[in-house]
């Protein structure tokens, strides 16, 4: 993705992080009855809000793009092991399963089969009756 084709309004799109919005309102809310002076609850506001993004500002610039690096190494780590490895052991599971699954099958079509069959046909004219007493 390039810096054109990157959406800088909606940094978010799948809401993958809708768990960490934090707004002041989620925060601090005063109950009917109980009022601080209006300056103090605008101030407050100004202040919470501003701390919060001047402080994810900086975290974001000290941390962010050592993050992503690492992050980006980690998600390459593990696509390459699962395209040379994983991937390949699950094939070769699969492989010798569907052997596996024919060897079986293959028993129980000359062994089982007849066998079962013979049985039914021992049983087939078996009749239960019950007495009224």
């Amino acid at each position: 993705m390039t810096g054109s084709e990157l959406d800088l309004l909606n940094r978010d799109p799948n809401g993958l992080n809708d768990h960490v919005r934090v707004l002041f309102e989620d925060v601090f809310g005063e109950p009917d009855g109980v009022r601080s002076i209006n300056c103090c609850w605008k101030g407050a506001y100004c202040c919470f809000n501003c701390c919060k993004g001047c402080c994810y500002k900086f975290l974001t610039l000290l941390c962010g793009i050592p993050l992503a690096i690492c992050w980006g190494c980690e998600f390459a780590h593990i696509t390459f092991w699962h395209v040379w490895y994983v991937t390949p052991c699950m094939r070769i599971y699969l492989i010798n399963c569907g052997c596996l699954q024919k060897f079986f099958g293959t028993c129980v079509q000359c062994f089982y089969q007849p066998l079962f069959e013979a049985f039914s046909y021992c049983f087939s004219n078996i009749k239960v009756t019950t007495l009224n007493g």
